[in-house]
């Protein structure tokens, strides 16, 4: 897996797999914000089950070698799952178009509001092919013969599920999450595809435009990597007299959540910040941040 994982995401993936799984880390283009191709050359073997990317990466980053990244992996015998933001697929290419075997994400994104830490669910998604529908963490649904002559949906390999193996099963989702996912469904039934790609559409404008505002001020690099990106985006404050500490002080003063500080778990990006911006932040939103940004690095 990549070094610009949220270091979050990466440290529970290294917990799940641990002791059977050794993780691999490989570097980033600290310019772009891509994985590093030749380094993952370098660390690629027979003995790689798969390969995790994320695709916009947490830096922003939308990887435009995907394709060749997922064929490195198939060249070695290893899966190439993905990780997605769904909102961004109304825009971006699906991942089994440049080579994933497995998709996998979070659901928050598709209409599902957020509260103390609650309204998320996650997402599984592959091809039909036992060898890997049959290690899902979830109960699986198909269409099988129900009353005479007549199919419907119901259950399918019951024997793997906790209500047959308990503690021993491959099954373990619980309600909460299925519920979140009716409502994702529900979401993405009435906005369609048009719907998908203008939310889409609407969110890379107002990045763009965000990061393109920030950028015009005296100091601030934005964006600070090549890459081209989706939502998120890195603000460097290298050249500006404030810490990225010191300006989400401020602008919490100021009333506005700042970015994350990325100093201490990406040191090569310097005094950065990453931000983050979605449909339902509107121009007067980003135009105050901009301007709130602008006081403190001008320290008035």
């Amino acid at each position: 897996m990549p070094r610009s994982l949220n270091p979050d995401r990466a440290s529970i993936i290294a917990n799940y797999c641990y002791p059977q799984i050794d993780v691999l880390t490989v570097n980033y283009d600290a310019r772009s914000g891509l994985i590093d191709i030749a380094d993952l050359k370098g660390k690629l073997s027979k003995r790689i089950a798969a390969l995790y990317i994320e695709n916009p990466s947490f830096l922003g980053a939308i990887e435009t070698n995907a394709a060749q990244i997922a064929d490195l992996a198939h060249a070695h015998g290893a899966l190439c799952v993905v990780g997605v933001d769904p909102i961004s697929l109304g825009v971006l290419a699906p991942p089994p178009q440049y080579g994933a075997d497995i998709v996998c994400g979070e659901l928050q994104s598709l209409g599902i509001h957020m509260y103390y830490g609650g309204g998320r669910g996650g997402f599984i998604a592959s091809a039909d092919e036992e060898r890997i529908v049959s290690e899902f963490p979830t109960r699986l649904f198909g269409i099988v013969p129900t009353v005479d002559h007549a199919w419907g949906f119901g259950d399918v390999a019951w024997e793997r599920t906790s209500f047959a193996r308990r503690e021993d099963s491959k099954e373990y989702v619980g309600t909460m999450a299925a519920l979140w996912g009716i409502t994702a469904g529900v979401y993405l039934a009435l906005m369609g595809p048009q719907g998908m790609h203008d939310v889409g559409h609407t969110i890379m404008e107002r990045s763009a435009y965000a990061a393109q505002e920030l950028g015009k001020i005296g100091g601030v690099s934005s964006p600070a990597l090549r890459a081209p990106f989706f939502q998120e985006f890195v603000v460097n404050l290298d050249g500006a007299a404030v810490t990225a500490r010191r300006m989400n002080e401020e602008l919490l003063k100021m009333g506005i959540y700042g970015g994350i500080d990325l100093s201490r778990e990406f040191p090569k990006l310097g005094e950065s910040l990453l931000f983050s911006v979605t449909e339902v932040h509107t121009k007067k939103d980003i135009d105050r941040l901009v301007t709130s940004a602008r006081q403190i690095v001008e320290g008035r």
